[in-house]
């Protein structure tokens, strides 16, 4: 194998067949000519790429490998860091956005002239877009200190073919969506190295914050606020990490036109942008740091609202960020739900309100941004006019209840948590009151709230909506319940039995596949098919509900969208959901962890097939086990060869039996709701005893 070749580890194979990793495990074990491995560790090998893709197309597991996937594993399995490696397809993306004329004549020229060449180019592009900055952001690249004996910005002769490809990918999904779709696979191999704002928390706090010419974010990480700011003219960031801040410049400059400044360093201790007076900061700072300088920062300027307590690195970074607004000007942070509420902050909090610099505080649901376990805050603060009044109230928002009835991460009714707050606040900062809305929004007067404790959690001064609704409300959930569980009563099935073994000959579905029964295909997170396509999750298919997700940004692949008939099994958990595909999932996306079976309706009845898949014998033995998680090789999942007229038979069985698990599930669910709509009925005087 030459000394550069590409490597693939298991996952990635797994991405190539658009299989689970059990079933590469699988193919290892039950196929000797599968290649063998050439690097990594015995609990993880590495195995050739080129082999691998020859093996697959051999076995008639891949057709052929796409691009982006070639792209991919060119930069991942490069000599250098996959960091650094990102960072000079980034510049080179610039390169080609910015200046295609001279790209096409450095691509005609040889490998090693172009490498001679190109640094040279892309230094005068990055003198464009990041003037003096570009020394410190791609220092280590040497674009501006090539004289240093450092490693220019091309990397070198052997970064050549990568750069190559990826100017080619670009010239398929253009210049920004190849940017964000390598920069997603980093950030999805490096998960526990980086705390990432997902894109809908970074939409609402730039909509929160309004339309603003200039934004800064202190810590910026990825970039994904600053990304969601429409039509900016200047944008600056800092981070504390340096491959960081420089993919994060890469990727604010190829997405727009705006001035880009990004640099590096600890914000709190050493501010680089000290003299900024921008029109909004929006920040998703580190939460609970001790070590935020809180012994070397006693005396700074910034703290014109009490000097933070230790335990208090969240009110430094709301400081900080009042200090760098100009007047007017408005900040949303992402805050624990505890900053709201500790006793050592609440000085802090009582000066915020006092000189009107806090306006909201808007609770989010769990689930809504890392650490997804607990319901975090906005904050939305702005900088005190001179020679106008404080404001008099605080708005408090509590969108918990719009969460859904699950709740949590990929479950959230994201669209309806958004379209509460935003109402709420910009009725609020219109009028500078608001109306009150149970279990949503109400608006305080300051007053009220500088106590003892100054405590600011919404979810205790936000009045709860009652649960039921009314005595006519429920009385019409009593009568819904009745209904359906006289449903349920016909539905019941009456088992027949039969004493006869069932003398069939058995197949699978990877059988099927390759016999051209059915097709099997991966859900996953693509963002190309637009922002209004539905995702139908793993969780709507273990609780029989319809469509709930929305696709996310990230690395933008084409998304599997559902058809009528199609079959969808969750491929984690180890349990034995199947759901068949109807009329109203139809058009959906499909989600992770789901996988797609879409049968010929000449070879197989879909119901059929999901009746059988099913089986608790089947699930268990086609489930494989991983440390605590259970995955299941849908390809090993059996089924008996019968002729279509029994297969029908069996199917029209297997669909009344789904209809009566969706009226027992909608029973339990509007028994839940009457239960607990008496309970605070009773409780809070609606209703009689």
């Amino acid at each position: 194998m030459p000394e550069n070749a590409s490597e693939v580890t298991a996952a990635g194979i797994a991405r190539l067949a658009g299989v689970g990793r059990a079933a590469v495990s699988n193919w290892r074990r039950r196929h000797a000519d599968f290649p063998k491995p050439v690097g990594g560790t015995e609990t993880s090998p590495s195995f050739a790429l080129a082999e691998v893709e020859q093996w697959l197309r051999d076995q008639g597991k891949l057709a052929e490998v796409p691009l982006r996937e070639r792209v991919w594993q060119q930069l991942a399995d490069h000599p250098s860091t996959a960091a650094t490696a990102l960072i000079q397809a980034g510049c080179t993306l610039l390169l080609v956005r910015e200046r295609p004329t001279v790209w096409q004549e450095l691509t005609a020229a040889s490998d090693e002239r172009m490498a001679e060449l190109l640094p040279t180019a892309v230094e005068q592009v990055l003198a464009v877009r990041f003037g003096d900055d570009r020394g410190e952001l791609f220092r280590e690249l040497g674009a501006s200190e090539r004289s240093s004996g450092v490693p220019s910005i091309a990397g070198g002769v052997h970064s050549v073919p990568l750069l190559r490809s990826v100017a080619e990918l670009a010239g398929e999904l253009g210049h920004r969506q190849t940017y964000e779709f390598l920069l997603g696979r980093f950030l999805d191999a490096n998960l526990r190295q980086y705390t990432l704002t997902p894109p809908g928390p970074a939409a609402l706090m730039a909509a929160v914050a309004g339309p603003a010419a200039s934004v800064l974010d202190p810590a910026a990480g990825t970039g994904t606020l600053l990304r969601a700011v429409e039509y900016p003219e200047a944008l600056y960031a800092q981070d504390a990490d340096p491959d960081l801040t420089a993919l994060t410049a890469l990727r604010l400059a190829l997405h727009s036109d705006a001035t880009v400044r990004a640099r590096c360093g600890d914000t709190l201790r050493a501010d680089a942008f000290p003299e900024a007076a921008v029109d909004a900061v929006l920040c998703h700072p580190p939460f609970n740091e001790r070590n935020w300088g809180h012994d070397e920062l006693a005396y700074d300027p910034r703290w014109e609202y009490g000097f933070p307590a230790r335990t208090e690195s969240e009110l430094a970074w709301v400081q900080h960020a009042l200090a760098r607004l100009r007047p007017g000007g408005t900040a949303v942070l992402l805050m624990p739900p505890a900053a709201a509420s500790r006793r050592s902050g609440r000085r802090i909090r009582a000066g915020l309100l006092r000189r009107g610099a806090l306006r909201a505080v808007i609770a989010l649901p769990a689930g809504a941004a890392p650490p997804y376990g607990i319901p975090l805050h906005l904050w939305v603060l702005r900088k005190p006019e001179a020679g106008r009044p404080p404001a008099s109230e605080l708005l408090l928002v509590d969108t918990a209840e719009l969460a859904g009835a699950a709740g949590g991460r990929d479950k959230l009714d994201w669209q309806a948590v958004q379209a509460a707050a935003l109402d709420a606040w910009r009725r609020f900062d219109r009028d500078g009151t608001a109306d009150e809305r149970p279990g949503v929004s109400r608006s305080v007067p300051v007053i009220g709230l500088l106590d003892d404790d100054v405590d600011l959690a919404p979810a205790r001064h936000v009045p709860p909506i009652a649960a039921g609704g009314g005595a006519d409300e429920l009385l019409l959930v009593r009568d819904r319940l009745a209904d359906t569980l006289r449903l349920t009563g016909e539905l019941t099935p009456s088992p027949a039995a039969d004493d006869r073994p069932a003398p069939w000959p058995a197949t699978t579905v990877g059988e099927l596949a390759r016999a051209g029964a059915l097709l099997i295909r991966a859900g996953g997170t693509g963002a190309t098919a637009g922002p209004h396509v539905p995702v139908l999750t793993e969780h709507d298919v273990l609780a029989g509900a319809g469509p709930s997700g929305a696709l996310p940004e990230g690395p933008e692949e084409e998304p599997v969208l559902l058809e009528e008939g199609d079959v969808v099994v969750p491929v984690l958990g180890g349990g034995s959901v199947v759901r068949v595909v109807d009329t109203a999932t139809a058009g959906a996306a499909l989600g992770r962890n789901l996988q797609l079976l879409r049968p010929d309706p000449a070879a197989l009845d879909a119901w059929f097939l999901a009746g059988f898949l099913r089986g608790t014998a089947n699930t268990r033995q086609a489930s494989s086990y991983a440390s605590t998680a259970t995955r299941l090789d849908v390809r090993r999942l059996q089924l008996p060869r019968l002729p279509p007229a029994d297969q029908q038979r069996y199917g029209e069985r297997f669909r009344t039996l789904a209809a009566f698990e969706d009226a027992l599930r909608l029973a339990g669910r509007l028994g839940e709701q009457l239960v607990q709509g008496l309970y605070d009925g009773l409780t809070d005087g609606t209703l009689r005893a």
